[in-house]
């Protein structure tokens, strides 16, 4: 008997929450196109990640079909206007990894702060001089953030449970957050200036490519630590590599690269179709950054964790659920 929900682009790691939840489910690998569409004749929901280009040509040789849930944030590889039009369905998952990029962000200001790389490296080679590694209390110091969307207010509030300063610089204010929070929204250019911490967290756009530049990096205190979970964009590499040159900037933590390949959905890393298009591994190990010991990187995986994954399923299987029962959640159609 066929199923009348479908997935497709199924990796390993998800497989096993999908398959418990649906268990009369058909799995795919392979995404949704006019060569496997006929795999999804018979669907009345189908669920996709965002290699599958869900267009008007795909979906008008769905008769069956009335919801589509993409595993993913993003939505542009479905043709929204048309299944509007056609009484279809679509839900995304709004979001799934907002405290756990702010875990690692501040993951990474301790490695830098307390020089904690350094130190286990130092201890791999049994020397116990404390010299070199001596680090800085955060309590006390003041961290400015860039961007104070999801991700950024979980920033904010680990910050102040180390009884950081907190400065915000963003697009939008937001009073009441400010009264209840209890931080200080200033312009950039003050950030910059009074900051002992600056940590990043706006979208990239054509706005906010090279926020962190020649410029913006004169005007910080000296001596300031950088950190980078957002897009690798937001910063001329050439200007950091100057910053770190001179003393300015006394360490650096990027999980995110210049010229790394630009994404919509960080789950993309996980999938074989991302790891054809860039070797992340190479570029990595390549980076002339990777070469400077005040500079820490980690490859993109600030998203990744266990519990981020599961949510992306999890928030799916809710969504769907949600459609059978005649209550859908999640909706961008």
């Amino acid at each position: 008997m066929q199923s009348t929900i479908i997935f497709f682009e199924v990796q390993d790691w998800e497989k096993n929450i999908l398959l418990t939840a649906f268990p009369q489910a058909e799995f795919s690998t392979e995404k949704l196109s006019i060569d496997t569409i006929k795999l999804a004749l018979h669907a009345k929901v189908i669920s996709s990640f965002i290699y599958s280009n869900i267009n008007a040509d795909i979906l008008s040789n769905l008769p069956n079909l009335k919801y589509i849930a993409t595993r993913s944030t993003g939505f542009d590889h479905i043709d929204v206007p048309y299944c509007t039009k056609h009484n279809i369905l679509v839900s995304n998952v709004p979001e799934y990894g907002s405290n756990t990029v702010a875990e690692h962000t501040f993951a990474l200001i301790l490695s830098l702060s307390r020089k904690i790389y350094q130190s286990v490296n130092q201890a791999k080679q049994l020397n116990f001089d404390h010299s070199q590694i001596r680090g800085s209390d955060l309590f006390g110091k003041t961290l400015g953030i860039i961007g104070l969307g999801k991700i950024g207010v979980n920033v904010l509030r680990i910050a102040q449970g180390f009884g950081m300063n907190v400065l915000i610089s963003t697009r939008t204010r937001d009073a009441k957050l400010e009264s209840t929070l209890g931080f200080t929204y200033v312009p950039l250019e003050k950030l910059f200036e009074t900051s002992d911490f600056i940590s990043l967290h706006v979208p990239f756009t054509p706005e906010t490519k090279h926020i962190i530049n020649q410029e913006s990096i004169s005007k910080m205190k000296d001596g300031v630590f950088l950190i980078n979970t957002a897009r690798g964009g937001l910063i001329d590499t050439k200007a950091l590599l100057a910053g770190l040159t001179n003393n300015k900037l006394a360490g650096v933590a990027l999980d995110v690269l210049e010229e790394e390949k630009e994404m919509t959905e960080e789950a993309e890393i996980l999938t074989p179709q991302f790891r054809k298009e860039a070797d992340m591994e190479t570029l990595v190990i390549n980076h002339y950054l990777m070469a400077n010991p005040k500079v820490l990187i980690t490859p993109h995986n600030a998203f990744n964790s266990i519990e981020a994954l599961k949510r992306i399923d999890n928030t799916t299987v809710e969504n769907i659920r949600a459609f059978i029962s005649g209550s859908p959640s999640n909706l961008i159609s």
